[in-house]
């Protein structure tokens, strides 16, 4: 129900009651440990598993390709999640369920690869299911998460709340790799057995307690402070729509269509050097395996500062509006642009070009990109084309299973082109010019559909919620 059709005394008091449910801080930080959950197991399969596959196992290095692979295209049920999660109208059991079903799937992917070296096709068959879970897992758990923050966060706290889940995601995976690494020096199956089982354990007691009671809280608090019940409220949850008619609704809303082709080019650009920029530093500049190994260090302290700049001035010069986060994404794209050409001359120039710093701003680039992105799409999440809210989950999950496409996409078309263009000019640095080039072009189109959407006649700064009227008076006070 609408405040604004409601008697006027009555309308604000209903807006009060609705401004004062927002996510505390320490609830975000809370759902943070939640994403960092995530982030650990995730790593796990796609660094620990994949070396023990290729470098113990002697296996061929398109088989832990494959089943990264094969996980990010289960992702396409992100819509289906996010869809479940409106329709229940609690996000907690989704987050919870997820993250249990991920966690299983880690224990069966060690299983399977741990079988792989003895038997072969039964570990291949597992751990089939076991990437099957993972992707399923991340899924639901991620696109319900995203869905809550993007309903219950405050708009102003968008930026810094998406950094911090962010940096929380990034601080998981290093400490899991650190830690993981440690405990499996030196290797064997057994080994490898009880840290999966840790990792898996751990991770689901994390979010099971970090997840606990804040959503009942919130629903306690804004039903007891509601002085109209909101009899349409259980309506609303039965009648919502049909998956299928639900997702039509939000492909026919013209801007929701925009950002997910947007969320495409861009993680596209974004994915695309991730194979390619080590091999490029030993090719061209002679790096050693450990000198090219710390420029991914190197890149993730750029993406650390880029997100704690979006997030910590982001709300104070006005760039938690939604002008502000796509004037930011814009601006995120434009630099990881500029940083790629950077690499394009580098390429030409060899050892005297300053690698260490271009790589650190294309770091910095991405990390300003990234999190305002998902600032804009917490912000665009909760707004429709019919004004009715409701729709986080089945939105998240659309834009989730695009950034999981191109993801999937993005790394493996980086460096068949790399190939590609080494065999037809049979030269490295012309063909690493070339791919560069083609990344920097995809984030030049990026950019430009994000201030097309400043832009366009229903610009989105036209399309989120306003602040209640008297939250607005609390905080001038």
């Amino acid at each position: 129900m609408s405040p604004t059709r409601l008697p006027s005394r009555a309308a604000e008091a209903h807006a009060e009651g609705q401004a004062k449910t927002w996510l505390r801080w320490i609830d975000i930080v809370r759902l943070g440990l939640v994403q960092a959950c995530l982030g650990a197991c995730v790593v796990l399969i796609t660094s620990t598993l994949n070396r023990i596959m290729v470098v113990e196992l002697s296996l061929a290095a398109l088989i832990p390709a494959a089943f990264v692979a094969w996980h990010y295209a289960l992702q396409l049920s992100r819509p289906s999640f996010g869809h479940g999660s409106d329709r229940g109208g609690r996000r907690a059991p989704w987050i919870i369920g997820g993250m249990g079903v991920l966690g299983l799937g880690v224990m069966l992917a060690a299983d399977g690869t741990i079988l792989m070296g003895a038997q072969f096709w039964p570990g291949l068959a597992l751990s089939l299911l076991a990437y099957t879970l993972i992707g399923a897992g991340v899924g639901a758990c991620g696109t319900s998460l995203l869905a809550f923050m993007a309903a219950r966060v405050e708009p102003k706290r968008r930026p810094a709340a998406a950094a911090l889940t962010w940096i929380l995601m990034i601080v998981g995976i290093i400490i899991t790799a650190a830690t993981t690494g440690k405990l499996l020096d030196p290797y064997s199956p057994e080994r490898l057995a009880m840290v999966a089982t840790g990792v898996a354990g751990a991770t689901f007691l994390v979010t099971f307690f970090a997840i606990a009671g804040i959503e009942g809280r919130l629903n306690a608090k804004s039903a007891s402070q509601d002085p109209i019940p909101d009899a349409t409220a259980t309506q609303n949850i039965a009648s919502k729509p049909a998956f299928r008619q639900a997702l039509a609704q939000t492909w026919a809303d013209p801007q929701a269509r925009q950002f997910t082709v947007f969320i495409f080019v861009s993680m596209l650009a974004y994915s695309a050097q991730d194979l390619i920029l080590e091999p490029f530093a030993g090719l061209l500049f002679n790096y050693t395996v450990g000198q090219s190994t710390s420029l991914a260090g190197v890149q993730h302290g750029g993406v650390l500062l880029g997100m704690l700049l979006v997030g910590g001035i982001g709300g104070l010069t006005g760039g938690h509006t939604a002008r502000g986060m796509q004037l930011w994404t814009a601006a995120g794209c434009l630099g990881s642009a500029c940083a790629l050409l950077g690499l394009v001359f580098a390429a030409q120039t060899g050892g005297a070009w300053p690698l260490a710093a271009n790589v650190f701003a294309l770091g910095f680039g991405n990390g300003v990109f990234a999190v305002a992105a998902i600032g804009s799409m917490m912000g665009l999440a909760g707004s429709s084309q019919d004004g009715k809210g409701g729709q986080e989950g089945i939105r998240m999950g659309v834009w989730g299973a695009s950034q999981a496409i191109a993801f999937g996409v993005g790394g493996f078309s980086g460096a068949a082109a790399l190939d590609a263009l080494r065999r037809v000019i049979g030269s490295d640095a012309p063909a690493f010019q070339g791919v560069f080039a083609l990344e920097a072009g995809l984030f030049v189109i990026a950019a430009l559909m994000a201030l097309s959407q400043i832009r366009g006649p229903r610009a989105q700064s036209d399309r989120l919620p306003a602040m209640p009227t008297e939250f607005n008076r609390e905080m001038a006070s």
